[in-house]
């Protein structure tokens, strides 16, 4: 089992979980769109835990997701964030050799990246994340946000307001 991704603090009186996929464009409006905000309104200021579990799509999305999973904690969510603003870049024929120019940029050496690709421990470990999603909260499309356990999620490109409420924390 991979160890859990979030953004925030671990006591944060709201937890809210999002799946994902690195080749969603959904995802990827969230990430550039709402996101910023959700961080510095709620996160930020200790309000609420993001969990961040991939939930790949598709060949691209699961070897993209094993290279941030293969980074250092602390370098997840910028490649991951890097990932969403190239997305267009990358998500494509020839997309290995473009991820492995990006994971050069977060700092994994050639050798590393190729490691990370083989590694098949890392790929089961992103795949039973989303078959946790599935069977746990019943996802079945990306993004969607499991607020406070509640089940089914909500999903969608959902603007801050909708985010917010959803969540309790509306002002």
């Amino acid at each position: 089992m991979l160890a859990e991704r979030f953004l925030g603090r671990a006591d944060a009186p709201v937890t809210v979980i999002e799946y994902f996929s690195l080749t969603c464009v959904h995802c990827a409006t969230f990430h550039r769109e709402t996101l910023p905000r959700v961080k510095s309104e709620l996160i930020e200021t200790g309000k609420l835990r993001l969990v961040l579990n991939d939930f790949p799509l598709d060949q691209p999305g699961l070897l993209a997701a094993m290279i941030a999973r293969a980074l250092p904690a602390e370098r997840h969510e910028a490649f991951i964030d890097m990932l969403f603003r190239t997305q267009a870049q990358w998500a494509h024929q020839g997309f290995v050799e473009e991820l492995a120019k990006l994971a050069a940029l977060a700092g994994m050496s050639r050798d590393a990246f190729d490691a990370a690709m083989r590694n098949e421990a890392l790929q089961r470990g992103v795949l039973e994340i989303r078959l946790r999603g599935e069977r746990d909260h019943q996802v079945s499309a990306t993004p969607t946000f499991i607020f406070n356990n509640r089940v089914p999620g909500v999903s969608g490109a959902i603007p801050f307001e909708r985010f917010a409420r959803e969540a309790g924390l509306s002002a």
